[in-house]
């Protein structure tokens, strides 16, 4: 581990991304705390803290605590990850789109603009519904009464533009690290929300033991770091986890020389979606709370929120099933054993006791399909299974599953492109090497 961390400081152009992640994720952290105009903070912080339990507390956690002061990005990057949702289904369902799909990098450009536009269209739809319902909490006796100076036409406007602009430059930052920088941009930056608010956690867990006179005994505390060190370590071992199908290629000869022979696999990861499933799944279940914007008298949406409060048992049974629907779609999209099965067919591959071709495809979707459960399982209990922990002990357990899940994964799949990274350096240093080195006709001249 050492040695690795050795070799990716000597290497400048590693050091040069990553100096680039974090000065974006600086930026977005700074933006945090830029408030939208007309708005009070503090009744809004004294408005949160009485809804942490709720909609408004995921939220807040998504976004890195920007809901809670109000600011820019208190949207934060949700509108971009419904629009990635909606495309992606569309996808599936629409034969254009599936063309463009297929068509490549400049097919993935197009539907990435297209993304950006449902980007737009919801932050503007988002943005308003925020603004009403700011406004409604002025116009009430709650604790929100106050977070608007001066509500009105040109408060929405203003609010809605700020709130639009925000999540566009999210979105900018997220593809500028993506492409520039190290890692997933849009994952960086729900990673970076999500760690923002750990030391807190800390804190407030400390403050509840019975050594700072609070309600936790040492044997609880010692429990919930147990629980924790144990879901990371769950995470580590099914983020990791795969399934090699063995691989041979046939052997040819060209010329005198004889080609092929050799024996390697195939890897299928058990949890191919990563940290996807439980981003969108959250996402899906947050649009309650923007029913109640639009439909603030609505008897039947007051209803659905109180029964879709996070952690009791219907929420968890829709995040589940939602969790699981996900796995198996991201997987669909993002892996085609057809593709894989051609490829190997192609290069003269072959899975033994399996025929090349159709069959070995077959083969590769059942495989995948048995593993995606297994990690589908793996997802939905790290995500729910603190929840109940903390119901059935009453425990005051601050690292959500959810949370952990999301940071663990991100920052594995960061240290394997850095490593990713590191290679494909390597590689190219040996290529720029043999430039140097003459062939026999070259060293007779």
């Amino acid at each position: 581990m050492a040695n690795g961390i050795s070799n990716a400081v000597k290497n400048a152009e590693l050091v040069k991304r990553a100096a680039f992640t974090l000065g974006l994720l600086a930026v977005y952290r700074i933006g945090v705390f830029v408030m939208v105009p007309g708005v009070d903070r503090e009744r809004m912080a004294e408005y949160m803290q009485s809804a942490q339990t709720g909609f408004l507390g995921m939220f807040n956690m998504f976004s890195g605590g920007a809901i809670e002061q109000l600011s820019i990005f208190a949207l934060g990057i949700m509108p971009y990850i419904s629009a990635s949702i909606i495309i992606q289904l569309l996808t599936v369902v629409v034969p254009s789109l599936e063309r463009l799909n297929k068509e490549g990098e400049q097919g993935r450009k197009k539907i990435n603009q297209y993304t950006r536009y449902g980007t737009v269209g919801l932050s503007l739809v988002q943005g308003y519904f925020i603004a009403t319902y700011l406004e409604s909490l002025s116009s009430g006796t709650a604790a929100g009464a106050g977070v608007v100076v001066d509500p009105g036409l040109g408060f929405r406007l203003l609010a809605v533009l700020t709130l639009t602009t925000g999540t566009c430059f999210l979105m900018w930052l997220g593809e500028q690290i993506t492409d520039r920088g190290i890692g997933n941009g849009i994952s960086l930056i729900i990673y970076a929300g999500i760690v923002a608010a750990l030391p807190d956690a800390l804190v407030q867990t400390w403050q509840l033991s019975e050594t700072n006179g609070g309600s936790l005994t040492n044997i609880t505390l010692i429990l919930i770091m147990a629980i924790v060190f144990g879901v990371i370590a769950v995470i580590c071992f099914f983020e990791r986890a795969q399934r090699r199908i063995p691989v041979q290629y046939a052997k040819r000869v060209v010329g005198r020389k004889l080609y092929g022979g050799q024996n390697t696999f195939l890897p299928l990861k058990v949890n191919t979606a990563g940290v996807i499933p439980p981003i969108f799944a959250s996402s899906i279940l947050m649009f309650p709370i923007t029913l109640t914007n639009v439909l603030p008298n609505a008897s039947w949406v007051v209803e659905m929120n109180n029964m879709l409060i996070p952690g009791k048992l219907l929420y968890n049974v829709i995040y589940v099933a939602l969790n699981i629907f996900f796995c198996y779609f991201y997987t669909a999209v993002t892996f085609n054993p057809v593709d894989v099965a051609d490829n190997l067919k192609r290069s003269g591959g072959f899975i033994p006791g399996i025929r090349a071709g159709k069959k070995s495809a077959e083969y590769i979707d059942r495989v995948l399909t048995r593993i995606t459960f297994g990690g589908a399982v793996y997802i939905s209990a790290v995500c729910v299974l603190p929840t109940f922990l903390q119901q059935w002990y009453a425990v005051p357990f601050y690292f959500g599953g959810t949370s952990l899940l999301i940071v663990v994964g991100v920052a594995l799949d960061t240290v394997q492109q850095i490593q990713s990274h590191l290679i494909t350096q390597q590689y190219e240093g040996y290529a720029d090497k043999g430039k140097r080195v003459r062939g026999r006709a070259g060293a007779r001249g």
